[in-house]
Protein backbone atom coordinates (compact mmCIF):
# COMPACT_ATOMS: atom_id res chain seq x y z
CA UNK A 1 0.00 0.00 0.00
CA UNK A 2 1.29 3.47 -0.84
CA UNK A 3 0.36 6.32 1.46
CA UNK A 4 1.02 10.03 1.58
CA UNK A 5 3.31 10.58 4.57
CA UNK A 6 3.69 13.97 6.28
CA UNK A 7 7.20 15.34 6.59
CA UNK A 8 9.02 18.58 7.30
CA UNK A 9 10.97 20.33 4.53
CA UNK A 10 14.52 20.67 5.85
CA UNK A 11 16.16 22.05 2.72
CA UNK A 12 15.36 23.00 -0.86
CA UNK A 13 17.50 22.74 -3.99
CA UNK A 14 17.01 22.87 -7.73
CA UNK A 15 18.78 20.55 -10.13
CA UNK A 16 18.18 20.30 -13.86
CA UNK A 17 15.07 22.48 -13.50
CA UNK A 18 13.47 20.24 -10.87
CA UNK A 19 12.77 21.68 -7.41
CA UNK A 20 13.52 19.12 -4.71
CA UNK A 21 13.51 19.12 -0.97
CA UNK A 22 15.15 17.17 1.81
CA UNK A 23 12.11 16.07 3.81
CA UNK A 24 12.27 14.69 7.36
CA UNK A 25 9.95 11.87 8.40
CA UNK A 26 10.63 11.35 12.08
CA UNK A 27 14.34 10.47 12.11
CA UNK A 28 14.50 9.60 8.39
CA UNK A 29 15.40 12.08 5.62
CA UNK A 30 14.37 11.55 2.01
CA UNK A 31 14.46 13.60 -1.17
CA UNK A 32 11.09 14.61 -2.61
CA UNK A 33 10.07 16.55 -5.69
CA UNK A 34 8.52 19.90 -4.72
CA UNK A 35 7.33 20.96 -8.18
CA UNK A 36 3.66 20.33 -7.30
CA UNK A 37 3.91 22.64 -4.26
CA UNK A 38 5.79 25.73 -5.44
CA UNK A 39 4.61 27.58 -2.31
CA UNK A 40 6.45 25.13 0.01
CA UNK A 41 9.40 26.60 1.84
CA UNK A 42 11.94 25.34 4.33
CA UNK A 43 10.21 24.55 7.64
CA UNK A 44 6.83 23.76 6.03
CA UNK A 45 5.13 20.39 6.35
CA UNK A 46 4.14 18.53 3.20
CA UNK A 47 2.38 15.29 2.35
CA UNK A 48 4.67 13.11 0.22
CA UNK A 49 3.35 10.35 -2.03
CA UNK A 50 5.77 8.18 -4.07
CA UNK A 51 8.49 10.83 -3.88
CA UNK A 52 6.31 13.83 -4.75
CA UNK A 53 5.10 16.45 -2.27
CA UNK A 54 1.43 16.84 -3.14
CA UNK A 55 0.22 19.46 -0.65
CA UNK A 56 1.39 21.71 2.17
CA UNK A 57 -0.26 21.03 5.53
CA UNK A 58 -0.02 22.65 8.95
CA UNK A 59 2.19 21.26 11.72
CA UNK A 60 -0.71 20.01 13.87
CA UNK A 61 -2.23 18.01 11.02
CA UNK A 62 1.18 16.62 10.08
CA UNK A 63 1.79 15.46 13.66
CA UNK A 64 -1.70 13.90 14.00
CA UNK A 65 -1.40 12.08 10.67
CA UNK A 66 2.11 10.82 11.40
CA UNK A 67 1.03 9.55 14.85
CA UNK A 68 -2.00 7.78 13.34
CA UNK A 69 0.08 6.09 10.63
CA UNK A 70 2.63 5.08 13.25
CA UNK A 71 -0.05 3.60 15.51
CA UNK A 72 -1.40 1.59 12.56
CA UNK A 73 2.08 0.18 12.00
CA UNK A 74 2.39 1.26 8.37
CA UNK A 75 5.34 3.65 8.58
CA UNK A 76 8.05 0.96 8.74
CA UNK A 77 7.01 -0.37 5.34
CA UNK A 78 6.49 3.04 3.75
CA UNK A 79 9.78 4.49 5.00
CA UNK A 80 11.99 1.40 4.51
CA UNK A 81 14.99 2.08 2.29
CA UNK A 82 14.32 1.34 -1.38
CA UNK A 83 14.29 -2.40 -1.95
CA UNK A 84 14.70 -3.22 1.75
CA UNK A 85 12.18 -5.15 3.76
CA UNK A 86 11.00 -3.47 6.97
CA UNK A 87 12.52 -4.76 10.19
CA UNK A 88 10.53 -7.47 11.95
CA UNK A 89 9.49 -6.70 15.51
Amino acid sequence: MCLAIPGKVAGIAEKDGIRTGRVLFGGIARQACLDFVPEAKEGDYVLVHVGFAITVIDKDEAERTYALLESLGVLAEELAPDGAAPAES
